[in-house]
């Protein structure tokens, strides 16, 4: 089973096996060999012998029991499963003596045990820990055969009765006892590796009060533990597994750290290399999770192409005081976070990459984002199976050349990324990962309507290795929704402020209906004056101080699990405080900035049309009388202009009123708007999230959303009460 076992898990290295001769001759053992067949019959049974004669007899025999073979009038019984082995003394021996030799027996019975044990254990599928002990056993069990063979050579002399032979078999007694007893409980417990470390230690600290059996198992723990602290003196030193018999601790998993870059939901950094907790010696326990850290932080730079090797390598030997490896695992622990750390922060420039990503993702850099999305603004507004995007990238390209992003060393590394989803839907996917909800949102019909370039748009990173174990898949996601769910507030200030522009072309005209007019103004300066805040929100009251934070921590950090630590607790703040863990404000925002859209697309056709008429206008005014053949060009080339005029002014007619539409614009705003500020303070109050208190200030300075809110938490109240 074990040989199955280890052959599934590794099969291009399988165990070696013993020959078949190995079990087909049991007299190799060592052990009683039991045949049902007797061995012959007795000429004079020894019950019918004088005394001492039987005492002859009986001492002869027990030398023979004594190293597994039946004697003439002591046989061994069949064992059944894991019992121990019992004798059948004939019924006719003296009383006296049959009581003596009782008393001997159970030490037959003790090496039979052992002797199956090591027999057994030897096998190449227990593992090195058990054929360390094993061997230390053999050698005990040589000493126990010299010690029957000096009382065999007394017998021979005719110098060892009896009582000698019970005389000096007591010391060996309580030996044998003990060798027994832990043979019987690593059988029973199938214990290896680790597990049999941790029944040898307990074994040894039980046996505090007697000397001589604390040596004794303190021999073996000492035996048994030095093929383990070989693979751990690897592990801790160089950062290499060598564990042909999944004995160690720490286990290794076959992963690819590419996959590190492509998949949201690798755990490379904590699944490559797991601890097995069943393996784990109790004298190491505390220890684990730094002999594991020692380890990984050693495979890393070992994976780049470094050979480390720790300067304070000393051989781990095991001992009572548990101190002694405790400082040595310490030592190297300290080592290797050192080394991983300098190479990532010095060699690979962490900082600076991380600086980087801050650059683009999170907005960095103001210039560079006007020139890109001036140079992409057209390209962008197509529908995304439209955009090519290598003429993306050459954009790109030419907007991190003219702006202060060009001193950048890392540049390079930024790309273009046209996501399958909007921000919402990706947003909404991921807060499902590892959720009931994960296979309902996945297997749910993508919607019908078109994606624009505009709405996929997202920039990209790539990242080697070692760095990606900081800046993984799921970091880089993470950038990827903060940078997406900016760059949409700033696309939608973009067109608020064209918004505005337009409005200066409005004073040309003499608008009959300069009400609805100053309305429109009034309602675009609320949306200019709520995206802008918002947005300042979220870069200077959110990502500034937790960024600044971050960097500090990260100068103090002493090992690669907290920069981890600091990295992924800076993202996570990031998007808790900008409203993207809450699918509730998510859905909020997402219907305040598509109002805002509406509402802007709809100014601008109304502003385009009034332009267009204006210019046919002036057209007719200036051209005057022409020849009759460029008066047929002129018809022609305005042909499409007045084509669409008619269609604008038509679309606009066709509403009730452009008054009743700017009201239902500012209505839906409005309502909008104060239905966020009141989940806004209900999530402020309730779950203590005291940075989301500072847009409420923010979007209502004045007070002029204060009495409504305090209306609706009244009403709340009452229902709730009710």
């Amino acid at each position: 089973m074990l040989r199955e076992k280890h052959n599934k898990k590794n099969p291009t290295q399988p165990n070696p096996v013993f020959p078949n001769w190995v079990y087909d001759r049991p007299a190799l053992i060592g052990d009683f060999i039991t045949s049902p067949v007797p061995a012959g019959d007795q000429a004079v049974t020894i019950g019918t012998m004088p005394l001492p004669s039987q005492e002859q007899f009986v001492v002869e025999d027990l030398l023979f029991v004594l190293v597994g073979v039946d004697g003439r009038d002591i046989a061994a019984q069949p064992v059944l499963g894991r019992q121990n082995r019992s004798f059948i003394v004939d019924a006719t021996l003296d009383m006296s003596i049959k009581e003596l030799v009782n008393r001997i027996l159970p030490v037959a019975s003790y090496y039979s045990t052992i002797t199956r044990f090591i027999e057994e254990k030897s096998s190449f599928e227990y593992g090195q820990v058990n054929h360390a002990l094993t061997a230390a056993m053999r050698t005990l069990m040589k000493e126990y055969l010299i010690l029957v063979t000096q009382l065999e050579h007394l017998q021979r002399q005719g110098l060892l009765s009896l009582q000698k032979l019970w005389f000096y078999i007591q010391p060996t007694m309580r030996t044998m006892e003990i060798l027994a007893s832990i043979a019987s409980s690593l059988d029973k417990g199938e214990c290896m590796g680790g597990a049999t470390l941790s029944l040898l230690h307990d074994r040894t600290f039980n046996y505090t009060g007697d000397s001589q059996a604390q040596e004794l198992c303190l021999y073996l723990t000492k035996a048994a533990s030095v093929p383990y602290f070989e693979i751990l003196e690897k592990w801790i030193y160089r950062g290499i597994i060598k564990d042909p018999y999944s004995e160690f601790m720490v286990e290794e998993h076959e992963l690819q750290k590419e996959k590190i870059q492509e998949d949201y939901n690798d755990k490379y950094w904590d699944q490559r290399y797991t601890i097995v907790q069943h393996r784990i010696p109790s004298f190491l326990q505390k220890m684990a999770d730094k002999i594991l850290s020692t380890g990984k932080y050693l495979n890393v730079v070992r994976e780049c192409g470094r050979d480390v090797t720790c300067p304070d390598a000393k051989e781990v030997l095991y001992t009572l005081k548990e101190r002694a490896y405790v400082e040595q695992i310490e030592k190297a622990y300290n080592y290797a976070s050192k080394v991983l750390l300098d190479f990532l922060m010095d060699e690979k420039e962490l900082v600076l990459r991380l600086r980087s990503i801050k650059h683009y993702f999170l907005m960095d850099k103001g210039d560079f984002f006007v020139h890109f999305m001036d140079l992409t603004e057209e390209e962008l507004k197509k529908p995304v199976d439209d955009i090519v995007p290598p003429r993306l990238e050459a954009l790109l390209e030419l907007a991190l050349r003219m702006s202060t992003a060009n001193t950048d060393p890392f540049k390079d590394d930024l790309k273009i990324d046209l996501m399958p989803h909007d921000v919402i839907t990706q947003l909404l996917r991921v807060l499902a990962i590892e959720t009931k909800q994960e296979k309902a949102i996945i297997n749910a019909d993508p919607t019908d309507v078109a994606l624009s370039g505009l709405e996929a748009f997202s920039f990209d990173y790539i990242v080697k290795w070692p760095l990606s174990l900081i800046i993984n898949r799921k970091a880089l996601t993470r950038y990827q929704m903060l940078f997406r769910h900016m760059f949409h507030c700033k696309h939608v200030e973009r067109l608020l402020c064209n918004v505005w522009i337009s409005n200066k072309d409005f004073k040309l005209y003499a608008l009959p209906s300069a009400k609805w007019f100053a309305a429109a103004f009034a309602l675009r300066q609320r949306m200019f004056n709520f995206v802008q805040n918002i947005q300042y929100y979220m870069m200077f009251e959110v990502m500034e101080p937790t960024w600044h934070i971050m960097e500090n921590n990260l100068k103090t950090a002493s090992n690669i699990d907290d920069v981890l630590c600091h990295h992924t607790s800076f993202l996570d703040n990031c998007l808790k405080d900008c409203m993207l863990t809450n699918p509730e404000l998510l859905r909020i925002f997402s219907k305040l900035m598509s109002v805002c859209v509406m509402f802007t697309n709809c100014i601008q056709t109304f502003t385009q049309s009034m332009r267009l008429e204006r210019l046919s206008q002036e057209q007719g005014l200036v051209d005057g009388p022409s020849t009759p053949r460029e008066q047929v060009d002129e018809t022609e080339k305005k042909r499409p202009n007045t084509k669409f005029l008619t269609e604008q002014v038509d679309g606009l007619q066709s509403d009730a009123s452009i008054e009743a539409t700017i009201g239902k614009f500012d209505s839906n705003f409005s309502m909008m708007l104060l239905d966020l500020l009141d989940k806004l303070s209900i999530y402020s109050t309730n779950d203590c999230e005291h940075s989301m208190i500072s847009i409420i200030y923010r979007l209502d300075f004045n007070g002029f959303y204060t009495e409504r809110l305090e209306r609706m938490a009244v009403e709340r109240s009452q229902k709730a009460a009710a």
